[in-house]
């Protein structure tokens, strides 16, 4: 590479492009994805400052934050320039921000449409690599009293302990339950062994007058709804 052509080192860049300075001028909203994780991992390469370097790893996930939340610390130290260290620093920022995302969802109790139960969800399973099963327990005012795992790994051949959903139900007075869980494949059709358990679910509740009020498969930028699509 030319001499005139080398990256300049941050240190020597303009006080208001340096990513620490800028967010102290301007604000956390005026820096770039990459400019946010630059500060992260503080430096870069012989090669390429620590924001090229950024922009470069986003580059390999379409500049897609959830996706590189997905990448490991041996996928991230093929990057030169990135160690370990500086590989763990990414992750555990994307973990908090993921985690953020689950308590603001949780903040928002009432449940109001199918959208807001996708809103509640997605931050906990949508990304997830295996399947999940879980159930939101909701008062007579469809506010949330709790959520439950109900399974893990997947639905065929598990065996789902209906008793045991129904005991937290009136333990917790609740009056009516919403089901959700991850399809990994992305793929939104219900499968038989959805509808199988929906219908398991709703005959035991019944008797409780305990309503099944939705189930969702969540994916990690859609969502099916049986009471949308009136298959419930």
């Amino acid at each position: 590479m030319p001499d005139d052509q080398k990256p300049f080192p941050i240190s020597q860049w303009s006080l208001d492009d340096r990513p620490r300075e800028k967010l102290l001028k301007r604000g956390k909203g005026a820096l770039s994805d990459a400019e946010l994780l630059a500060i992260l991992i503080g430096s870069g390469s012989s090669k390429e400052s620590a924001v090229m370097l950024c922009q470069r790893i986003l580059s390999t996930v379409n500049s897609n934050l959830n996706e590189l939340g997905k990448l490991s610390v041996q996928d991230l130290i093929k990057f030169k320039g990135i160690g370990e260290a500086k590989a763990i620093a990414i992750i555990a920022a994307l973990e908090i921000g993921r985690r953020r995302r689950v308590e603001d969802a949780l903040e928002r109790k009432k449940i109001t449409s199918s959208q807001s139960v996708f809103e509640l969800m997605q931050p906990i399973i949508g990304e997830l690599a295996h399947e999940e099963f879980w159930i939101i327990y909701l008062n007579n005012s469809n506010k949330v009293l709790n959520t439950e795992q109900l399974s893990k790994g997947g639905l065929t051949g598990t065996l789902v302990d209906v008793r045991l959903v129904m005991k937290t139900a009136l333990q917790l007075s609740a009056t009516g339950l919403i089901l959700a869980h991850n399809h990994p494949s992305g793929t939104l059709k219900p499968s038989n062994a959805d509808r199988d358990l929906t219908k398991k679910l709703q005959v035991a509740s019944e008797s409780l007058d305990i309503k099944i009020l939705d189930h969702l498969i969540i994916t990690q930028h859609a969502y099916f709804s049986f009471a949308d699509e009136s298959i419930l």
